[in-house]
């Protein structure tokens, strides 16, 4: 993934306001973050528990998402539809986004399961570890596993425009 900037952060989200982009939390380490490892920014709001916020290139073009998830844990085993990596004790939270456009005005959303700190890129490179839970056994490259997170993830924002 090629580094964002803030300008470019704001300026694509696809289910919130350009008042609510504009107000919304941008991570300050963008510098730092590891670019080359990543399908897609995810990050949360630490200003909002249980807010944060997806941006993921798709086909030359920027595209990211307000989400939303309940705070606590359900201290439940659950696996990450995104990159089936599974966790425990809340490290999977189901993400909810209001659907774009006229539908999400009226209050339509759509919901996924989503590692709750939404490193999925890292856990299919092996980069990071989860806590507690593991990934499951698999033949797939890391660069398989990636091309799947990228799939999963374009599937859900795929749900967002219907």
């Amino acid at each position: 993934m090629e580094p964002l900037t803030e300008r470019d952060i704001r300026s694509s989200f696809v289910n919130c306001s350009k008042g609510d982009a504009k107000r919304l939390n941008v991570p300050r380490d963008l510098a730092d973050r590891p670019w080359g490892d990543l399908d897609f920014l995810g990050w949360t709001d630490p200003s909002y528990a249980g807010r944060c916020y997806v941006s993921v290139p798709r086909d030359g073009e920027l595209i990211s998402v307000a989400l939303r998830h309940e705070t606590g844990s359900s201290g439940k085993t659950q696996m990450c539809t995104i990159c089936l990596t599974t966790h425990s004790g809340g490290g999977v939270s189901l993400m909810t986004a209001n659907k774009a456009g006229e539908s999400g005005r009226k209050g339509n959303t759509v919901g996924s399961y989503m590692c709750t700190d939404l490193a999925c890129s890292l856990y299919a490179r092996n980069k990071k570890r989860p806590a507690m839970g593991s990934r499951y056994r698999e033949d797939l490259t890391p660069e398989e596993k990636a091309r799947r997170v990228r799939e999963n993830l374009f599937a859900f924002l795929d749900r967002l425009y219907t």
